[in-house]
């Protein structure tokens, strides 16, 4: 408000002070003569401001004019003048605007009209660095893999666009299944930039693809250092590699110390079954019996695994059962209330002929959790026990179709494997296989139930003729209900088979 009053002040104030300075001027005596060209011209004093103000705007306007004149005949030869620099903003907008209608038709898959977009900018701009990544983006949308080649290959003549046009070189060769090239592009790239968490995952997933595990831990080594990678993760897949690199060397016949060297982190790892059974194995190789049972011992309270079983086997290969069930107590008493605790110490007793302590050690596993396995061992039992044959064959039938209870499976795509592996056989995935049973249930073997009267048998009396045919004909008791068939010679091997597989696992 105060502003405003002032403003209006100061306005009357100047049009009064011209008022009085024009008055003035028009009361004053004598004036301006001029003389020119034998011409005399006589001006008052207003006349005169007035000539004065029209003489410099006429002189201004020349300036301004001749300036022109000689921008243009600059224009003309070249030179950058306001002319040129106006230009260059009319033609750097219209780049700029087909740059981005380009990366909008890029990002919704339109080819065609992003390339031609990208033609545009780059006449427009002569900026290759911004509308080359334009054209190979716009070449991959279109299907034209050629052309996207050539404009990643001229970027990698800048430095300021080498990686990416690494990066784009690199996820064509992958798309191409060509591994090896896309090695070396991540090797580059990663040398580039090593932060970059894609290119890691990337140079990491090519070099457990291709047997590089040495590389990988360098990688998995250098993503924990930038936080990236919890330290227990760390730790696991660490063990994980180590582990692969460490039946490389021992299948390159390196010496036992070379071999424990290339393991140790695998052992830091109890939880990694294959990598604790192999250095248990070097220690026995070395003849140190004590740590492997010792390495053996703290694997198995951290989780029971069958295998742990056959390598403590193999510290003493030739004792008799006896000896081994007394070996195996220390072993056994750490997970005592474990399914595959009650599960090995029921073969144990078999393997010792001490069937009712092999039937209590399982328990009632075959009702509470059957599976392959402890319905076998049951046959097993039976049959030391001189049950019949119905019901050991009973037992058998039952073990053909039940759950094989659990085994190497994936966590990302639920493939099951009988080996375990760093890298899933289906999938890819990496350290993602686990003991544990799968997910998807199995299914029972096709015509079982037809079968099933050759499967259980009859008592050892032999029926008459007219009976036989009956009994072919008769219904199947519930009691003798069970799933799929196996030979009868199954029956009366089960026990031997058992005792054998636990005195040489």
């Amino acid at each position: 408000m105060i502003w405003s009053f002032i403003k209006i002040a100061l306005f009357l104030i100047i049009v009064a002070a011209a008022t009085l300075g024009l008055a003035h001027l028009a009361e004053m005596t004598g004036g301006l003569r001029i003389t020119t060209l034998g011409m005399e011209f006589t001006l008052g004093p207003l006349q005169a401001v007035i000539a004065a103000i029209i003489l410099f705007i006429a002189i201004w306007i020349v300036i301004r004019v001749v300036g022109l004149v000689v921008a243009f005949l600059r224009f003309l030869a070249g030179d950058e003048t306001a002319i040129t620099r106006y230009f260059d903003r009319h033609r750097e907008r219209k780049g700029y605007q087909a740059l981005s209608e380009g990366l909008l038709a890029a990002a919704s898959g339109e080819g065609k009209l992003a390339m031609s977009k990208a033609a545009k900018a780059e006449r427009y701009l002569q900026r290759p660095e911004l509308t080359n990544l334009l054209t190979a983006q716009a070449a991959e949308a279109s299907g034209d893999s050629k052309k996207a080649t050539e404009v990643y290959k001229r970027l990698l003549a800048d430095d300021r666009t080498r990686f990416v046009g690494i990066r784009g070189l690199l996820r064509q060769k992958l798309e191409e299944g060509d591994t090896e090239t896309a090695l070396k592009l991540a090797q580059k790239a990663y040398a580039i930039k090593p932060r970059h968490r894609e290119v890691q995952d990337t140079l990491l997933g090519l070099q457990t693809e291709t047997g590089d595990w040495k590389g990988a831990r360098e990688i998995l080594q250098a993503k924990m250092r930038q936080g990236e990678l919890p330290r227990d993760v760390h730790k696991r897949r660490d063990a994980v590699l180590a582990l692969q690199e460490a039946k490389g060397v021992w299948q390159e016949g390196a010496s036992v110390e070379a071999r424990e060297a290339a393991i140790s982190a695998a052992k830091a790892s109890p939880d990694l079954v294959p990598a604790v059974v192999m250095a248990a194995r070097a220690y026995i190789d070395k003849g140190k019996k004590g740590a492997a049972e010792r390495i053996l011992r703290k694997a198995w309270e951290v989780r029971p695994h069958p295998d742990l079983a056959t390598a403590f086997a193999e510290i003493t290969p030739d004792e008799t059962p006896e000896a081994r069930l007394k070996r195996f107590s220390k072993l056994l008493s750490s997970r005592p209330d474990h399914e595959e605790t009650r599960l090995l110490k029921a073969e144990l007793n078999i393997a010792a002929e001490d069937f009712p302590a092999a039937r209590r050690a399982l328990g009632d596993l075959v009702e509470t959790h059957p599976t392959a396995r402890s319905l076998t061992i049951m046959a097993a039992v039976e049959r030391g026990e001189g049950a019949e044959d119905v019901v050991v064959r009973g037992w058998l039938a039952r073990a053909l179709t039940a759950p094989r209870g659990p085994q190497w499976c994936c966590d990302k795509c639920q493939n099951i494997q009988s080996e375990w592996t760093p890298i899933c056989d289906n999938c890819g995935g990496f350290d993602t296989l686990s003991w544990r049973e799968p997910q998807q249930a199995q299914s029972p073997l096709p015509h079982g139930a037809e079968m099933l009267p050759l499967i259980v048998g009859k008592p050892s009396a032999e029926p008459s003729p007219k009976k036989e045919d009956e009994a072919e004909d008769a219904p199947i008791q519930d009691a003798e209900i069970v799933d799929p068939p196996k030979e009868e010679g199954e029956a009366a091997s089960a026990s031997k088979e058992t005792q054998s597989g636990t005195a040489t696992a």
